[in-house]
């Protein structure tokens, strides 16, 4: 069958380097192709000129005569149109009729007479992708088309897609819509393509196949060249062996998640250590936070335990963000109460980079602009190594922020987050913008991560891979919890955020149903339990405030060389008194989980 698109030998030189590098690109009616490679590698750049957008220095451009082809850039230009239904409509071809794009703008969500100027990102790239869907072209050219939008809107684009008839080529990093729609892979690396006839499911065991020979081949002429810039690209891949582990180890807290509770309706990427917190990390009990007449939050209980990596997933503005800062103690509830644990020292990640001043320089930015060394794990390091572990090269030492591409910003920021002690990791939208490489990253970081995190992100995949739990925003400011990642919590749900994927599950099949012949017997908690559970609190808060007492006796810089055996003595002290504050804490929460459960019988 001959192509409907191709593109041969395509070279494109920017800057007095080659981007495009003899790249080819050929697509045939009935394909779903995923075009991968790391950012900066020339995706966009080959897509604008597949589309006619861009002329190539080089190399031969051939479409058929009768195609039709809509091209969805990462930045759609939006000017000199005065609705959103003329910006929509815009797109059409001659004979086309304009009342399926009134329909899709109306599934989406979108008001025709919008100004387009005053949308927000999510609202233009909904409209954006109703311009370019609804005439039902031959050819379809994405570029990140998941950018901005929600889990409900993703989960609507996967649904169209699979439905179209379109012959599709599509980047992104959402690696779930990857794997689901496509059918073949083009890998996009150092100028060149090379291309797989399978979809992206395939794709990451097949690239490292590659650079494993690749790296072999290396080694005969130069082994230590070659090392470093497999390391400087693709780190991450030496690493992927262990996943299997990670995969048996993520099972085992999710499982220890299930238990606990119920459902209420290769880079070197290395975070620094805080020491343990205690068991108990954030308990919130019945918080409710509204905006006017609006409810954001409402009557939502949380207990956060050590080790938890916890997802919240929601439509853009059901208030994830206001959750977060709820549960973090930055935010103060309406009503309700919010207690941290003990030791708690948190890191964040926001999901605007806004603390990144445009014109700092990357290194100044990670040492903080005092020298050229930062301190990682009680030890220092040289800037320059630190960036090379985010894949950063020395060259880039004295760029400015401004300059930076939206990935090399997150690794940026993830970096910083990084060099901060911590115990409990709060990241919001931390995929943004990050290529398929820096996820695998960062999920063998939160892998290794000793501590609790709480994570607000749209990716699907990457929450199934790092949660062991997802809260979902269900509206009208009511959160549920479910044990498990994303796909756990739609078969718990019964259906994803954009509505029902398969009949509701029976009673019988619920997860937080038992059947009637299965149901556990009936008792209350025993009087030493209840005597316990009463006297708990207040032998936590004494602990506490011992500790607090003790900390700031050790924090005399003098006292170990004024009373060296006191020292000694309050040293050993203070680990006893910590010891014993997280026994406590753990009982308390083992006797409060047993009485939670207890009532619901």
């Amino acid at each position: 069958m001959p192509p409907l698109l191709q593109l041969r030998d395509t070279v494109v030189t920017l800057g007095g380097a080659p981007l495009l590098d003899g790249a080819e690109l050929s697509i045939s009616a009935g394909d779903r192709i995923a075009v991968v490679g790391r950012n900066g590698s020339g995706k966009s750049t080959l897509f604008r000129v597949a589309a006619g957008e861009m002329a190539a220095d080089r190399g031969t451009r051939f479409v058929q005569p009768s195609a039709r082809l809509a091209y969805l850039p990462q930045e759609p230009d939006m000017s000199g149109f005065k609705t959103t239904l003329d910006y929509v409509l815009a797109g059409l071809y001659e004979f086309d009729d304009p009342y399926a794009a009134r329909a899709m703008m109306a599934e989406l969500g979108l008001d025709p007479a919008a100004d387009p100027g005053r949308l927000s990102g999510g609202e233009a790239r909904r409209a954006a992708l109703v311009r370019t869907l609804s005439p039902e072209p031959d050819i379809l050219l994405l570029d990140e088309p998941t950018n901005h939008l929600d889990l409900i809107a993703i989960e609507w684009l996967e649904a169209r897609l699979a439905q179209s008839r379109s012959a599709l080529a599509l980047i992104s990093h959402d690696k779930r819509l990857l794997a689901d729609l496509t059918r073949a892979t083009v890998w996009l690396d150092r100028g060149r393509t090379r291309r797989l006839d399978q979809g992206f499911g395939a794709f990451e065991a097949w690239r490292d196949a590659k650079l494993e020979e690749e790296e072999l081949e290396g080694h005969k002429l130069d082994r230590k060249i070659v090392n470093e810039e497999h390391w400087m690209r693709y780190g991450v891949t030496a690493r992927r062996k262990r996943n299997m582990r990670r995969v048996g180890e993520l099972a085992d807290l999710r499982l220890r998640r299930r238990e606990a509770i119920r459902p209420t309706g290769s880079a070197a990427m290395i975070a620094q250590d805080a020491k343990a917190s205690g068991a108990l990390v954030i308990d919130a009990e019945r918080i409710s936070k509204a905006y006017g007449d609006r409810p954001v939050v409402r009557d939502f209980s949380l207990r956060v335990i050590r080790g938890d990596r916890i997802g919240i997933v929601g439509a853009n503005g059901a208030g994830k963000t206001t959750l977060i800062n709820l549960l973090t103690g930055a935010l103060a509830p309406d009503s309700g109460s919010v207690r941290l644990g003990a030791n708690v020292a948190m890191a964040s990640l926001d999901q605007g980079r806004a603390s990144l001043e445009p014109t700092t320089t990357l290194v100044d930015t990670l040492t903080g602009g005092g020298g050229d060394q930062v301190m990682i794990n009680g030890e220092r390091r040289h800037g320059l190594g630190y960036m090379r572990d985010f894949l950063f090269p020395p060259e880039q030492a004295r760029t400015p922020i401004g300059r930076l591409s939206g990935g090399e910003r997150g690794r940026l920021m993830l970096a910083r987050a990084l060099a901060k002690p911590s115990n409990l990791m709060v990241l919001d939208e931390p995929t943004n913008d990050l290529d398929i490489e820096t996820l695998d990253l960062l999920q063998e970081l939160l892998g290794d991560y000793a501590g609790t995190i709480l994570l607000v992100s749209h990716d699907r995949d990457f929450l199934d891979r790092a949660a062991t739990s997802v809260i979902v925003g269900e509206g009208d400011g009511r959160w549920v919890e479910y044990a498990g990642g994303y796909s756990d919590m739609v078969a718990q749900r019964g259906r994803g955020l954009a509505g029902p994927l398969h009949p509701p599950v029976e009673t019988a099949e619920r997860p937080d149903k038992r059947p009637a012949d299965r149901a556990a017997p009936k008792r209350k908690l025993g009087f030493n339990e209840r005597r316990a559970l009463d006297a708990l609190p207040e032998r936590i808060e004494k602990l506490r405030a011992d500790l607090d007492a003790l900390e700031r006796r050790l924090a005399d810089a003098d006292f170990p060389v004024r009373e060296p055996a006191a020292f000694m003595d309050a040293t050993k002290a203070y680990a006893e008194l910590r010891d014993a504050l997280a026994g406590a804490e753990d009982e308390w929460l083992g006797l409060e989980i047993l009485r939670e459960e207890l009532e619901r019988q």
